[in-house]
């Protein structure tokens, strides 16, 4: 037995540091806790709950339907979701893209990143990611042999980037920056002045900087596109999907945007990943990029309402937090008295059946605060606040 586990076959040297999600291993324990006399609530992932617009589910039918449609797809897409795209950006963001030559739809945003980083980063280049901020950046660039490179997002500026300690920082070898505006998990917002302000710094060093911008449409009332900044056509790539905005997660329907030399880097590496995406999928996408303002109005008076009983929930826990938040999350510091909030989480977890994300996963500037997904019901979110007072009762009874 000893000389066979000697001779198997060892994993890459490549996924040594990286973990699996965070997501992957969690939602496996909670499923474990979940029953019918008490199922669990989860409001730590950001997956809508809403339906997609009804123009894009019978455009997904009407394809399916034909049976022409159910074969290997052009990788760049059909050209009617490319202009769908473009002219998205011309009515949302003020931005002109060229439907040909600086739009890809991909298999999701997600799917981008890794796309982006296989493209553009030779092993030992440095890779500039948020503290907190989204992990699969962190995970990629070490999947592809990156140096990572944190830069901070700070509370004291409202979780604003620490722009001066980056320009004091050495650039020299950095290949690519990760931004993420609207931000998750903060919420935070970032002006056409401070988007502005990174695009010139990659200009002035000499790396890529690449916006991933899924949650520009969500309680935002100025949707932001870093392409619109001036100088951005040299530098800067934009991630975008249909995935939050549109209520399209699971359908893995996304795009980068931005210089036609760089987008044709990515599609070097796409084509040689998957075979394109299913032409139903297409249809439905470009009827939903259609959608109108009065149909944002209601997703996000929906989630306005949600997020009212959010906040009630973290002031039962203690919580504080900021009111200006845009996207699916509210994002909360812990008490001062909660010494470990991993373990706090886990309590909660365990005591009510209520899933909140603890802050840790997002870097290390986030191990005070936890967030709150604004996906579940306004029904499930008054039970999970029933829950925890009742739960803060009995732990306060039993002392």
């Amino acid at each position: 037995m000893s000389i066979l586990l000697e001779k198997r076959v060892q994993p890459a040297n490549r996924i040594k540091d990286v973990q699996e999600y965070y997501f992957s291993r969690k939602l496996a324990e909670v499923r474990k806790l979940d029953s019918a006399e008490w199922p669990v609530i989860n409001l730590g992932i950001g997956s809508p709950d809403q339906a997609p617009s009804q123009n894009a589910i019978d455009a997904l039918t009407a394809s399916a339907n034909n049976p022409s449609n159910h074969g290997y797809q052009n990788y760049k897409a059909i050209p009617q979701l490319r202009k769908a795209v473009a002219d998205f950006y011309k009515r949302i963001y003020s931005v002109e893209l060229n439907a040909e030559t600086e739009i890809l739809p991909l298999m999701g945003s997600k799917e981008g990143i890794m796309h982006i980083m296989m493209a553009f980063v030779n092993e030992g280049d440095e890779v500039l990611i948020p503290n907190p901020g989204y992990p699969t950046y962190a995970s990629v660039a070490k999947l592809v042999g990156a140096k990572t490179k944190t830069y901070s997002l700070r509370e004291d500026l409202n979780w604003g980037i620490d722009v001066d300690a980056l320009k004091n920082s050495d650039l020299s070898n950095v290949k690519i920056m990760w931004v993420n505006f609207p931000h998750m998990p903060t919420g935070r917002i970032a002006s056409k002045a401070e988007m502005q302000v990174l695009v010139d710094l990659a200009r002035q060093n000499n790396f890529l900087i690449v916006n991933d911008n899924p949650y520009s449409l969500i309680l935002n009332d100025s949707p932001l596109s870093i392409l619109s900044c001036e100088g951005a056509s040299e530098v800067a790539l934009e991630l975008n999907s249909l995935s939050k905005s549109h209520n399209m997660a699971g359908w893995r329907i996304g795009w980068v945007a931005g210089n036609s030399e760089y987008v044709d880097a990515v599609l070097r590496v796409k084509s040689n990943m998957d075979s394109g995406m299913f032409l139903g999928l297409q249809h439905a996408a470009v009827e939903s990029l259609q959608n109108g303002e009065s149909w944002f109005s209601q997703l996000n008076r929906v989630y306005a309402e949600r997020k009212k009983v959010a906040a009630q929930i973290l002031d039962e826990l203690g919580c504080t937090y900021s009111q200006q938040q845009s996207g699916l999350f509210v994002w909360a510091k812990a008490p001062n008295a909660i010494a470990d909030v991993e373990k706090w989480i886990d309590e909660i977890l365990y005591g009510t059946r209520v899933f909140i994300t603890p802050g840790f996963i997002f870097g290390d500037a986030g191990k005070r605060y936890i967030r709150i997904s604004l996906c579940a019901t306004q029904e499930k979110l008054n039970e999970a606040l029933n829950r925890i007072k009742d739960y803060k009762f009995k732990i306060t009874n039993s002392k």
